[in-house]
């Protein structure tokens, strides 16, 4: 098989793994796998707290987080603050009501680490971390690249 192809493969089920690994967790809180999403991206990534970062970072749909975003608000796990310097722009915050769920989204992620990591020394995951970082920056060199041509 070609490297591209395996390559291509093995991201979807590495994705597949996480979806079914967020499964539970989705069914244990009444949430959507967009919300979960949201919630896990927040409590992983301070600092970058906006419906806009989400979309950006995560490649997921406006609307999609959009519609997570306001379900999250109205079940009382997430809240919105107008930045004082600029006015458009929104911040998310986790709210106490949420920390349940990032608890459990913390021991999922060790879990699916645990995984899919199972016989690699930790050199060889420095590795891969190392590999990866790179992967990510010419992929996100690419696209950029292909987006202005």
């Amino acid at each position: 098989m070609a490297q591209a192809t395996e390559f291509l493969i093995n991201l979807r089920h590495i994705t597949k793994l996480h979806e079914l690994c967020l499964r539970d967790i989705c069914s244990r809180y009444h949430l959507t796998m967009m919300e979960a999403t949201i919630i896990g991206f927040l409590k992983n990534n301070p600092g970058l707290d906006t419906a806009a970062d989400i979309v950006e970072l995560r490649m997921l749909s406006k609307g999609h987080v959009s519609q997570a975003v306001e379900s999250l608000i109205q079940k009382s796990l997430l809240s919105r603050t107008v930045d004082p310097e600029d006015r458009r722009r929104i911040h998310l915050s986790l709210l106490p009501e949420s920390n349940p769920v990032t608890e459990s989204l913390e021991q999922i992620q060790n879990v699916f680490l645990e995984e899919l990591f199972d016989g690699f020394t930790p050199a060889e995951r420095r590795q891969f971390g190392d590999f990866n970082r790179r992967i990510m920056e010419n992929s996100k060199k690419s696209l950029e690249k292909r987006r202005h041509s």
